[in-house]
């Protein structure tokens, strides 16, 4: 192993095979349907990556599991050292081996239909009108400025320059910069058996379903990861049951704002780029409420005033803890794609900068090993989505 830790490192992850990437309904009873989560929560890019780096180090996974062995950049399941994964998202690979990033819809862009042809829209912070009451506790909510009603399209995904267009300030185009689902994965349905772990032998009436994702070809992941140096490529196993995809050291740009207008212009957006696993539920880690019911992050040498925010239905997070061989405690979540507006804004890009690659973790850090795992990581954008 390489004495040296590099900065940051990006990995194509493409699967192998079908995988199973179970989300966080109960499963298990009989006549059970266990859907997958696409992407995975980024606890499984890095557990795998993790594991890798271990078999890669030679490492006695029995006794690193146990505590007995301690890594030099992953140290021990409960205290994971200097690893820490930064990003995950979708990738599609062009022909020339170049991958570009997918990325979620933003809470706040609005993908409608009118005959065939999509357009796009964004929420816009607005003081609510006289006499109106509203039981948010922000100053301004998240209006969308349309003539006529529509029902919101799903099923869509950012190319990797309509991101860097809406982190720009700039509306995505419809027509170049949308993807659908299904040119990226299907969905198989499989059929399993369950068994009687002493004998091994079929347990009658126990049949259950799960989903498959089959993903095309081409179609696969990226992961970003610091304080370790990671195999340049290799195969891990991801998801349940181990299934294999291949690793590979991948250059890429990570699409930013620019820090510097954001700075000077005294505003911006945060939008999460993973689940947040915040301590105050919605309102991500460092926002502290005011006397006067105002909200103000004060972190990593930034401070702001928190005007807006438009966040979906929180989710739960849990996983499996395979050091410890049990389920991970069940965590609500405030949801990929959700929009925070920031203003009075008192930072400096290289501040800015800093607080973008820490993510909504605390110099002493809440949990470190959901910080490891990738939680709580966000991207700055432009105050306005014209």
């Amino acid at each position: 192993m390489s004495a040296a830790t590099p900065d940051l490192q990006h990995r194509y992850i493409e699967p192998l095979d079908v995988l199973f990437l179970r989300g966080n309904k109960l499963f298990g009873d009989p006549g059970s349907h266990g859907e997958s989560l696409v992407p995975p929560w980024p606890s499984a890019a890095a557990g795998a990556l993790r594991s890798q780096v271990l078999a890669h180090d030679g490492v006695d996974l029995r006794a690193f599991a146990q505590g007995d062995v301690d890594h030099p950049s992953l140290g021990t399941p409960t205290a994971p050292g200097s690893f820490a994964l930064t990003a995950f998202t979708l990738a599609r690979q062009a022909a020339g081996g170049s991958v570009h990033t997918l990325h979620a819809l933003p809470a706040d862009l609005v993908v409608t239909k009118n005959n065939a042809a999509l357009s796009i829209q964004s929420l816009r912070p607005q003081p609510p009108s006289h006499g109106l009451q509203s039981s948010g506790s922000l100053v301004q909510v998240p209006v969308l400025p349309e003539a006529v009603r529509r029902k919101a399209e799903t099923g869509l995904w950012l190319t990797q320059t309509g991101w860097q267009s809406y982190l720009s300030g700039h509306l995505p185009n419809p027509t170049t910069d949308l993807v659908e689902t299904r040119e990226l994965w299907a969905i198989d349905a499989r059929v399993g058996i369950g068994m009687d772990a002493g004998t091994r032998s079929v347990e009658e009436g126990k049949l259950f379903t799960a989903q498959a994702v089959a993903f095309k070809p081409g179609i696969g992941f990226v992961a970003s990861v610091r304080g370790t140096p990671l195999p340049e490529q290799g195969t891990l196993r991801l998801g349940g049951d181990g299934r294999a995809a291949s690793s590979q050291s991948v250059a890429h740009q990570t699409p930013q704002a620019d820090l510097h207008a954001i700075a000077a212009q005294g505003r911006c957006r945060v939008v999460l780029t993973t689940p947040g696993l915040f301590t105050q539920g919605w309102l991500p880690n460092g926002f502290a409420p005011q006397s006067d019911g105002q909200h103000w992050l004060v972190l990593h040498g930034v401070r702001a005033r928190l005007v807006c925010a438009t966040v979906p239905r929180a989710e739960t997070i849990s996983g499996w803890d395979l050091a410890r061989w049990q389920p991970k405690a069940a965590l609500r979540a405030a949801p990929t794609g959700s929009v925070y507006w920031l203003d009075q804004l008192q930072a400096t890009p290289e501040a800015l900068g800093k607080l973008a690659e820490s993510g909504f973790w605390s110099v002493a850090c809440e949990d470190t090993q959901r910080r490891a795992e990738g939680f709580n990581r966000f991207a700055l954008a432009a105050y306005d989505c014209a």
